[in-house]
């Protein structure tokens, strides 16, 4: 369960501050957010006013829906978000009001005031007494009922929802609280509904001048003036005793800000921060908030988005025609569209050389499956596919020097949580099976493993350079071959059918300077012996 969200930003006005759930417990688990770059995701997509729909839209990527339903009704407030476009421009003017205030709102609730002579550190430790940060951050929540009042009732039941939220803080305590009176009595802080209208109490106002009090103050001074004669002090003492008495009004500001503070300001801001009320009404300008990310990003992308078409399935399946990556195709005309259908496919096999595109390509596949279930657009010509309980994506893991299974074991403890956490409606990535063993074990392992992925009944997808171990299910008439393709050795970055058979491995070490011919140059000249040399090579291949 996602803690509250005020909880969530807190002092550091934190957006960043969600965790995937553990293996098996959410969609998405930690390993998983890592690797299909969950953090670069946000950043792309994001495209929130405010802090609140920023930290809902992180929380959204790193919990997100489970039921098609859930989705089906976010899908829905995009879509007449995008055909009122009237509706559109009258909400995204509330949420722009709410985000010049929402600072300020936050420095009420976590801040720390130090008064008139006080040193602030720091965004959260401001000068004063806090009354001018009450004014502006109660404001925030007062022009929220207001704005959600004056807006046209939407179809969606997921944007009504969100303004009714905002509507019904108006008829709560901390409401009449913030909008004000509020009454300092003997024995708590109460509205002016609350107070009877005899009970003696202070009435508040957030501001350090108190016109009632600076009156008093103003009539015993002239009354001491006026009767100082009648108590025997004389006109030539007066000068000496204004002196005397002029530093006590030095005091005004410390002993009336110093009461407001600590007295009201931080008691009724503790109320706030752990109201439920407040909770809500902030969670559902985040959500709001979020849909008009999700729309912007949508405009930014650059190329064609839509919002997928949702199958309600008992197994996973997946049609995507004309992806490119959230990440890397955003702003890019240039990048390479992608074809895909998964359904009754089961096992996928991606094959081909370094650098052509598999691993970017199945990141691409993560990503447009876990922003299709926060609800947002997915940069595609055309997208269908049902919602996924698990999402999971392994890659090779290194061992620490405390893991007692070694590389190997580390792997495959990663692999039989996934299994185990699966369902036929899960979508699991695996880049590579059962590295860090002999190439016999590593290929009856992993045969075994999708064997076992394939009775799930989940969806697969293997990225390899392991081409027998394909061949092998080919030849059963099970899974679907897709191959990175290459023309004239240079990487199209499109998926073709087949299986590739060719690595360019020397490429790639000629690509980053560590081929055979550099390893040659640098022993040259560092002046090894050709007979150095040649030992090595017979060691390399068994020469004697």
């Amino acid at each position: 369960m996602s803690e509250p969200i005020l909880t969530a930003i807190g002092k550091e006005l934190s957006v960043r501050s969600a965790r995937a759930a553990k293996t098996g417990e959410g969609v998405l688990d930690e390993s998983t957010f890592n690797t299909i770059e969950v953090d670069r995701l946000f950043d792309a997509v994001n495209h929130a006013s405010t802090i609140a729909g920023q930290a809902t839209l992180y929380r959204s990527l790193a919990h997100p829906l489970s039921s098609v339903e859930a989705v089906t009704a976010k899908q829905d407030a995009l879509k007449e978000l995008d055909a009122k476009p009237d509706l559109r421009a009258q909400i995204e003017a509330l949420v722009q009001h709410a985000a010049t205030l929402e600072e300020e709102f936050y420095r009420l609730l976590f801040g720390t005031f130090v008064g008139t002579f006080g040193d602030s550190k720091g965004k959260m430790e401001t000068g004063g007494y806090g009354h001018k940060t009450y004014r502006h951050g109660t404001e925030l929540m007062l022009g929220l009922v207001k704005g959600a009042h004056s807006l046209p009732i939407p179809e969606s039941p997921y944007l009504q929802a969100r303004l009714e939220t905002l509507k019904a803080f108006g008829s709560t305590r901390s409401h009449a609280l913030m909008k004000g009176p509020a009454y300092v009595t003997e024995r708590a802080i109460k509205t002016k509904a609350e107070k009877w209208l005899l009970t003696p109490a202070i009435k508040f106002r957030p501001t350090l001048f108190k016109p009632r009090v600076i009156v008093l103050l103003v009539m015993a001074m002239g009354l001491f003036l006026h009767y100082a004669p009648a108590l025997g002090i004389s006109r030539h003492a007066m000068p000496a005793i204004m002196v005397f008495l002029f530093p006590s009004f030095m005091l005004y500001g410390p002993l009336v800000g110093g009461f407001d503070r600590d007295s009201i300001i931080y008691p009724l801001r503790d109320g706030y921060r752990t109201s439920r009320d407040v909770q809500q009404a902030i969670e559902a300008l985040g959500q709001i908030d979020e849909l008009l990310s999700f729309h912007r990003y949508a405009k930014a992308f650059g190329s064609p988005t839509v919002l997928p078409s949702l199958l309600d399935s008992d197994r996973h399946a997946m049609i995507l025609e004309g992806v490119r990556n959230p990440i890397l195709g955003k702003g890019n005309a240039e990048y390479v569209p992608n074809d895909i259908n998964l359904n009754r496919a089961r096992i996928t096999f991606i094959t081909g050389p370094n650098g052509g595109g598999k691993t970017a390509f199945c990141k691409t596949i993560a990503q447009a499956q876990l922003l299709a279930q926060i609800g947002c657009y997915v940069p595609a010509e055309r997208a269908q596919l049902s919602v996924a309980d698990r999402i999971f994506y392994q890659v090779p893991e290194s061992n620490s020097l405390t893991d007692r299974e070694g590389r190997f074991g580390t792997e495959l403890q990663r692999t039989k949580a996934i299994f185990f956490a699966s369902s036929p409606r899960s979508l699991v990535i695996l880049d590579e099976l059962a590295e860090g063993t002999t190439y016999q074990e590593k290929l009856e392992i992993s045969h075994t493993i999708l064997g076992g992925f394939h009775q799930v009944g989940n969806n697969t997808i293997l990225v390899t350079h392991n081409y027998e171990l394909a061949e092998q299910f080919q030849k059963r008439d099970i899974g679907l071959y897709r191959q990175a393709e290459f023309v004239h050795g240079a990487p199209t970055h499109r998926l073709v059918d087949g299986i590739s058979r060719i690595s360019h491995a020397h490429k790639v070490a000629q690509r980053i300077g560590f081929s055979k011919e550099d390893i040659e140059k640098h022993l040259v000249e560092r002046g090894y012996s050709a007979d150095d040399r040649s030992t090595s090579e017979e060691d390399a291949t068994g020469s004697t």
